[in-house]
């Protein structure tokens, strides 16, 4: 069966950097729903379209198109007082941007006397990266996951 819009597709995937050390790698095969749904990066959804089991793709992503832009207006300073006694860096925590949204997660890059530095950047943003995923499985979607538009079953999304 062939990668077509409403088929859910079962695959393992690697993302590395621009030299090649490896940022993620799926540990068990993921799925995701294919055709628009936001489930995957859009450019390799589009690179998937029509392929089979077995298949690969391998492609480089620019930033725009992976993890994002570099945000300088993600990267705050916060008083030291608001975080607990052994804040460290590369701590992580969910909180709301100041222009209030949806809350996103903060990493701790910088840790003064009674200031700390938190970015709600990516840990990849701004970089372009390499990523690679071989397609283990394409079957057609239940009309449930179309309509709450994300795989479901062992490899796909979990409702709480």
């Amino acid at each position: 069966m062939n990668i077509v819009k409403n088929t859910v597709v079962t695959l393992t995937y690697i993302v590395k950097d621009a030299d090649g050390n490896l940022l993620e790698e799926s540990n068990e095969p993921v799925s995701y729903l294919h055709g628009d749904y936001d489930n995957i990066f859009p450019l390799v959804e589009r690179a998937l379209d029509g392929k089979t089991t077995g298949e690969k793709v391998e492609m480089k992503l620019q930033p725009a198109d992976a993890f994002g832009e570099f945000d300088e207006n993600l990267v705050r300073m916060e008083p030291r007082e608001s975080f607990p006694a052994d804040i460290e860096i590369g701590m992580q925590f969910v909180g709301s941007p100041d222009s209030g949204g949806e809350e996103m997660l903060y990493t701790v890059t910088d840790i003064a006397e009674d200031k700390v530095v938190v970015d709600g950047n990516h840990p990849y943003a701004g970089q372009a990266v390499h990523f690679q995923c071989v397609v283990s499985d394409v079957r057609e979607a239940t009309a449930d996951e179309i309509t709450h538009r994300h795989a479901h079953g062992e490899h796909g999304h979990h409702h709480h």
